[in-house]
């Protein structure tokens, strides 16, 4: 059954434009209560469900937050309240109150006209699609509020933030400190801005903050783990030891090492899988997508790692590490999973991650990442009518084969449609960089003949 509202990331859009708008808020939070309000656990002890609502920066999150207690109190589920809070933490949280369910107002690493409405289960996890097709059923029915003595209650999580930054702490290893690394910390003026330097002071280093000041328009606005030239900036001016950029709301990660130079989410990734390597600590294997490089494949193998794919996106990430019994994977783009210290992707507590294993080793970014190149990746958009596939076009078929052949292992080749946009994406990456860009070409153009654009 296909989903009309939910995406892979909740619900996100545009403010003030379906579904991004209080009425429809409103709704959900009613249709999620109904839903989680029947939850077995709350049943089982005669309470209430009680859900717990955290937010990033963005000046719409006071309409969406107020829109989504309405509803939620109205089918008579209490509501807690955090304030601005890293969406990981809003997990964490919900996890450790024993709630029955999370929401965070966020569109993540979108600009502040963006705004998104997206759910974490009791355990501290995405909710599971039947959970989510449920809501979508409920938001159907209309609403009928609640007995006045059943409607749910506000409350607001006072230490939300101090719980928050102890549990982050918590995932860094107690024999060690940060004592006398400099650290720059770019909060991309989000839900960390709170709560990250924090975290870093109190394990010891000297920490700069920047993007550190939200207004509410400010959000990842030339800053952060997308735009992560002012933390390069940053790194430099302040000669540190390393460089930390966080996404609006806290689960992507992209460091610097002392001279600016970023490190992705494949470089941290393999980063931590070496030090728990070198340190007899079981891997098992580690998940990526297909779109992490393929230098980063090669580097995980040559320690002895297995390595898989899974579809773009953290969810799906999730699934193969739960389906392989493994306990690290991610994305490129910095969504880094450590599942035996958080049940989410979690930007500061991956940071630390990446810290222990410097700590541990003793070298530097750079130096501790040096045996995981970066292969040139061409990713050009082809743009296609709307429900165009490339299955079953000869000519797409040819062009692929051809470059694989003439790639051989030393190079890959991804087609995928957009999940947004009527685009096809041809990502290719190999040792040459004028090669990939060339073959690139070359299968966009076979795309282009085959779409009739």
């Amino acid at each position: 059954m296909s989903r009309k509202y939910f995406g892979t990331d909740g619900v996100r859009g545009r403010v003030g434009e379906e579904p991004i708008t209080p009425e429809f808020a409103m709704r959900l939070g009613y249709a999620a209560g109904k839903v989680l309000a029947a939850t077995e656990q709350a049943a089982m002890h005669g309470e209430r469900s009680a859900v717990l609502i955290g937010k990033d920066t963005r000046i719409s999150g006071y309409m969406l937050e107020s829109a989504l207690q309405a509803g939620l109190t109205a089918a008579g589920v209490d509501v807690r309240l955090t304030g601005p809070m890293p969406t990981p933490g809003i997990a964490y949280l919900t996890r450790a109150l024993r709630l029955q369910a999370g929401v965070v107002i966020s569109a993540s690493h979108n600009p502040f006209e963006d705004n998104g409405i997206k759910f974490f289960s009791a355990r501290g996890t995405k909710l599971p699609d039947d959970v989510e097709l449920a809501i979508e059923a409920a938001l159907d029915e209309p609403m009928r509020t609640a007995p006045s003595k059943q409607l749910g209650r506000v409350k607001r999580v006072d230490d939300a933030a101090a719980r928050y930054i102890e549990f982050c702490k918590s995932t860094f290893p107690t024999d060690m400190d940060l004592r006398g690394m400099r650290i720059v910390v770019d909060c991309a003026n989000g839900a960390g801005y709170h709560i990250a330097p924090h975290v870093f002071h109190e394990l010891g280093a000297d920490v700069i903050a920047i993007g550190n000041e939200p207004n509410g328009m400010n959000i990842n606005k030339e800053c952060g783990a997308t735009h992560t030239d002012a933390l390069s900036r940053a790194v430099r001016k302040h000669r540190a030891d390393v460089g930390i950029a966080l996404d609006g709301d806290g689960d992507r990660l992209m460091m610097a090492d002392a001279s600016g130079q970023v490190m992705d989410g494949d470089k941290l990734i393999y980063a931590i899988a070496r030090y728990r390597n070198e340190n007899g600590q079981a891997l098992g294997g580690v998940v990526g997508t297909l779109m992490t490089n393929l230098g980063t494949e090669l580097a995980l193998k040559a320690l002895g790692c297995e390595f898989r794919r899974a579809k773009v996106g953290d969810r799906y990430v999730l699934e193969l590490l739960q389906q392989n019994g493994w306990q690290l994977g991610g994305e490129s783009s910095g969504h880094i999973l450590c599942l035996d210290k958080h049940s989410t992707g979690d930007g500061i507590v991956s940071a630390l991650q990446v810290l222990a294993a410097l700590r541990g080793s003793g070298r530097s970014l750079a130096d501790y990442t040096r045996d995981c190149p970066s292969y040139p990746q061409i990713l050009l958009n082809v743009r296609v009518a709307k429900g165009f596939k490339t299955d079953g076009h000869a000519g797409v078929a040819q062009a692929v084969a051809e470059v694989e052949a003439e790639l051989g292992e030393t190079g890959r080749v991804v087609l995928r449609p957009s999940g947004t946009e009527p685009l096809i994406r041809v990502m290719v990456e190999g040792r040459d960089e004028a090669q990939v860009r060339r073959t690139a070409e070359h299968i966009a153009g076979a795309v282009r003949t085959a779409a009739g654009m």
